[in-house]
């Protein structure tokens, strides 16, 4: 799959639709401490929402236009609900048209860390389950 580092997020769904993997810094600190605004970057993918499960981080396009990054709360028939690590409350339902991709690594400080990491899983487990 092609990479493309992009910081402009006009091109990011296009990239995904696409089938491309791009790279970017997210912007805010909804993500926080997972990612840090200016230190983290993110990879992305295109996604099949149907193959979303609790835990993963996923880029959709809010009815207001906004694109956010936040990770999957639950999902059940009536849509996903999404919440930032540093957010307390959860928005949803989401609905699988709205999902753009999903996060599979980051980069910090030069290092690549995949989602399948077993020190992000356990993170991302211990943060859901103090949820």
């Amino acid at each position: 799959m092609e990479e493309k580092k992009t910081e402009e997020f006009t091109d990011i769904e296009a990239l995904l639709s696409e089938g491309k993997r791009i790279q970017i810094h997210p912007k805010g600190f909804s993500m926080y401490p997972l990612l840090v605004p200016g230190r983290d970057e993110v990879i992305l993918e295109k996604t099949d929402p149907k193959t979303a499960r609790r835990g993963d981080v996923l880029l959709y396009r809010r009815k207001e236009g906004i694109l956010v990054l936040h990770r999957v709360y639950r999902h059940d028939d009536t849509g996903f609900y999404m919440v930032g690590d540093h957010q307390k409350e959860i928005e949803g339902p989401l609905f699988e048209e709205q999902i753009r991709g999903k996060m599979t690594a980051f980069i910090r400080r030069g290092r690549w860390v995949s989602e399948r990491n077993l020190w992000y899983v356990l993170y991302s487990r211990i943060w859901l389950f103090l949820r």
